[in-house]
């Protein structure tokens, strides 16, 4: 027994919970939840933090020597939960925004306070319920937990030497060339061409129809095509599906419809005055059909959708609400109890104390910021805790099976919302800013400790695999939160301004709900908390959505919540997720033409993850410097330019040598391993 008390690889105790692991891990939190708060609000997808924060915490505590391997999972424990907190913030934060509640005064600091208190509320009360049910969760045989194994495997490997933090920071440094490249106008980020169709009579009538359709290309975005490259060939196909249905059908149908109609609009101007079709006129209707019909039909897909994902899992959703209620009287009866330093959690009693807190926090900000009634204060209390505790439940038993990449947060969001929302009606709410403001908040506060609470759940079977100590990740992740969440919502306010003052100078309407900043899952939480409080729902269009995703999921197509997000994005966005993917594909066919064995396999899946995540990641970070100049209204595309009219073919071809080493690297990578 005593054997099994000792840390992999040591012979004795190893130091762990140390003041260079907690800052290193601190600083990866902030970096990598900035990147995928970046990411998710383009892309409406997050990357697991998990593997890029075990190699980067081990690289930079290898440098400063005498590590051991328990402050390496701490650092990456620690450096992996500011992703959560990034992917609950980015997911509900917006909608406060594009519903206007915080339209005007959204880098106020009364909004930052507001929003820091609700991140944090999350974060602590995710972690206080993982606390709770660490033990039965960790320890369970049918709970494969995969990436737990595989990060563990990532430590165990860097103890015999072997280290992937060069593919990741190379990828970085490309990745941020390519944003910086783009923006000095070396090469033109996007191409997009209006094909008018021109006007035709249609048989037997002197009606005339007027249309076309927008054609695009990829955007020259190294961190959207390193996310195909992440979900592979099936998955990016599905995505761009979406984006087919919507660009090259629905639009194209519906311009036909309404182009004689606004073709004298001055709005839109569509004809010039010597009687020939004005382009960008054009591409401004076939925008507008795509922001306010197209994607209101997305969002109902994507409800359906989100729901059928809940209901795929029905099983597991209920035996992880059963493992909940049952935990809570056995935490309570262990931690009276002697145990050994691998099974000791945070004491029952803190655990209450901070479950009591994050409660008065919730009514805090409900009754006293939103203006709520204290009835629905009371309520909103008392939801957010008991949603919270078991969505969080629910959370880690579906991380235990497919992971946290797959944990449908957004799926979980969404009843929170209906629930909420259904709630504070029956109990009389009249007041619809207050109300939609208050079932946001609590939507906010539970996705946030959900999200936290499947990553914990996650670090702390990689701990277990290798002899952490639960009660130590627990405080390293508090601070983690604490940490990210006063600074998360600063990342919002860069990147929200930035693309406004951006928008100002290139003559569009920037912000979330841009064609930069789509953020998908707000949105669809904003028209659903609108809905269901002030009666604002665009039903027809909602409801068309809504038969679409019935009739794909009755053809049994696999994630239809990929096609209706492909639906919501831009083209140019999903084209390049799509190029992503097709590079991964091709990938996959050298992987068996090669015939590659397993261990092999697993190198270049490892190696391609990182290099595709350093793209991301350098991406993000020089598009929230770029951000900061934006909003000091100094744009570096005009700073330096090398072209007035940058090629687009430039970027282009980049982007395809990225993808060309995004293979040969990793096979070259698997053809150098051995067993």
């Amino acid at each position: 027994m005593a054997n099994e008390n000792k840390p992999f690889g040591s012979g004795g105790s190893l130091k762990e919970f140390t003041l260079r692991a907690l800052l290193i891990g601190l600083v990866l939190a902030v970096v990598l939840g900035a990147a995928n708060a970046y990411l998710g609000l383009g892309a409406g997808m997050t990357i697991a933090a998990t593997y890029p924060a075990a190699v980067l915490g081990m690289a930079v505590l290898r440098m400063m020597k005498k590590s051991t391997i328990l402050e390496e999972n701490f650092t990456r424990t620690v450096g992996s939960i500011g992703e959560s907190v990034a992917a609950g913030a980015i997911f509900t934060l917006p909608a406060f925004y594009i519903t206007g509640i915080w339209k005007d005064n959204f880098s106020s600091w009364e909004t930052y306070l507001t929003a820091s208190l609700i991140l944090i509320a999350g974060g602590i009360l995710g972690i206080l319920f993982v606390a709770l049910m660490r033990r039965v969760m960790v320890e369970d045989k049918e709970l494969p937990f995969p990436e737990s194994q595989a990060a563990a495997e990532i430590h165990k490997a860097g103890q015999k030497g072997a280290s992937g933090s060069k593919f990741l920071f190379y990828s970085m440094i490309v990745g941020g060339l390519i944003k910086l490249f783009g923006e000095f106008k070396v090469f033109a980020v996007s191409w997009s061409q209006f094909i008018y169709t021109g006007a035709k009579t249609i048989t037997g009538t002197s009606i005339k129809t007027q249309g076309g359709f927008l054609a695009g290309a990829p955007k020259i975005s190294a961190a959207y095509f390193g996310v195909g490259y992440i979900i592979g060939p099936r998955l990016a196909s599905l995505n761009f599906s979406g984006s087919i249905l919507a660009w090259g059908l629905f639009i194209p149908i519906i311009m036909l419809i309404v182009g004689p109609s606004v073709i004298n609009d001055p709005v839109y101007s569509l004809m010039a005055a010597d009687g020939t079709p004005n382009f960008a006129g054009w591409e401004h209707l076939s925008t507008d059909i795509w922001k306010y019909i197209v994607r209101m039909i997305a969002i109902g897909g994507m409800l359906v959708a989100a729901f059928f994902t809940l209901y795929n899992m029905r099983s597991s959703l209920f035996v992880g609400l059963k493992r909940a209620v049952g935990d809570i009287q056995k935490a309570k009866q262990e931690s009276s109890e002697a145990v050994d330093r691998t099974e000791k959690d945070l004491k029952f009693t803190w655990v209450m104390m901070g479950i009591a807190f994050a409660a008065a926090l919730t009514f805090f900000v409900t009754y006293f910021i939103f203006n709520a009634s204290i009835v629905i204060a009371i309520a909103a209390a008392s939801l957010m805790v008991l949603l919270a505790f078991f969505l969080s439940a629910v959370s880690g038993y579906l991380v235990g099976i497919i992971g946290s990449s797959s944990n449908p947060i957004s799926g979980l969001t969404v009843t929170v919302i209906v629930v909420t929302g259904l709630i504070f009606l029956a109990l009389g709410i009249t007041h619809d800013t207050q109300g939609v403001a208050a079932v946001l908040g609590v939507a906010a506060i539970v996705a946030v400790a959900v999200a936290v609470a499947g990553e914990m759940f996650q670090d702390l079977k990689a701990g277990h695999i290798l002899k952490g100590t639960p009660w130590k990740m627990q405080i390293g992740d508090i601070i983690g939160v604490v940490i990210s969440g006063l600074v998360m919502f600063g990342v919002l306010i860069l990147l929200n301004q930035g693309d406004i003052a951006k928008g100002n100078a290139e003559h569009y309407v920037g912000g979330f709900g841009s064609k930069n900043l789509t953020a998908p899952q707000a949105g669809l939480f904003a028209v659903l908390s609108n809905g269901i409080i002030a009666g604002k729902m665009v039903w027809a269009l909602i409801i068309t959505g809504m038969l679409m995703g019935v009739a794909l999921i009755l053809m049994k197509v696999k994630s239809p919540m990929l096609i209706f997000v492909g639906m919501y994005l831009p083209l140019e966005t999903v084209a390049a997720i799509f190029l992503g993917g097709l590079f991964k594909g091709i990938l996959d066919h050298y992987v068996a033409k090669k015939q590659l064995n397993e261990h092999q396999k697993g190198v270049v899946e490892n190696t391609g993850v990182l290099m595709a995540s350093g793209l991301i990641a350098g991406e993000a970070l020089m598009g929230l410097v770029i951000a900061i100049f934006a909003i000091g209204d100094i744009f570096l595309g005009n700073v330096f330019s090398l072209f007035s009219n940058p090629p687009y073919l430039l970027g282009l071809i980049a982007l395809c040598l990225v993808g060309y080493f995004l293979i040969r690297v990793p096979l070259k990578t698997a053809d150098k391993a051995k067993e």
